[in-house]
């Protein structure tokens, strides 16, 4: 059972919020929130004119979950199915990012903001050419029914998608 958040968590996400309702990201649009614990975002699926986009004219949807200890640690991230095919996203909507974990090698900054994370996926999914899943998939999406990816122990090395 998660906990309320504390003090700071609730002013960090009601000012995201603003933020965001102010200024939302290129593509992105907040489509549900819930007591300000768990946003749905839209993101579409980038467009180029210089080289074909495998996502184009395709709506994706982020589920945003906020710890209690938001922003001190990251929110847990991921996409709601059907979820992209890309070599860092797994069928179950979990995502090899590293600025979505703290911890081992994680890139997570408190500095980061939920409007930075929506712009980093959709420039992930604008810089891929390969239409795959990760290696693994069905094994990691079996071993991982119902738990979170922060459980997970990433390695973060590829850095061309």
């Amino acid at each position: 059972m998660s906990r309320s958040p504390t003090a700071v968590a609730q002013r960090r996400i009601q000012s995201e919020l603003r933020d965001w309702l102010q200024h939302p990201p290129d593509g992105c649009k907040l489509v549900q929130y819930e007591d300000l614990r768990t946003w749905v975002i839209q993101l579409l699926g980038p467009e180029s004119p210089c080289q074909p986009q495998l996502y184009t004219g395709q709506t994706f949807h982020l589920r945003i979950l906020f710890s209690e200890r938001y922003p001190l640690e990251p929110p847990e991230v991921t996409f709601l199915p059907p979820s992209p095919v890309h070599p860092h996203i797994y069928t179950n909507g979990h995502i090899c990012l590293d600025i979505l974990y703290d911890g081992h090698n994680g890139g997570w900054s408190p500095a980061l903001t939920i409007n930075k994370v929506a712009l980093s996926l959709r420039s992930m999914l604008a810089s891929n050419t390969d239409n795959r899943r990760p290696p693994g998939d069905a094994d990691y999406c079996a071993r991982m029914r119902g738990r979170s990816p922060k459980e997970t122990r990433w390695e973060f090395e590829d850095d061309s998608v």
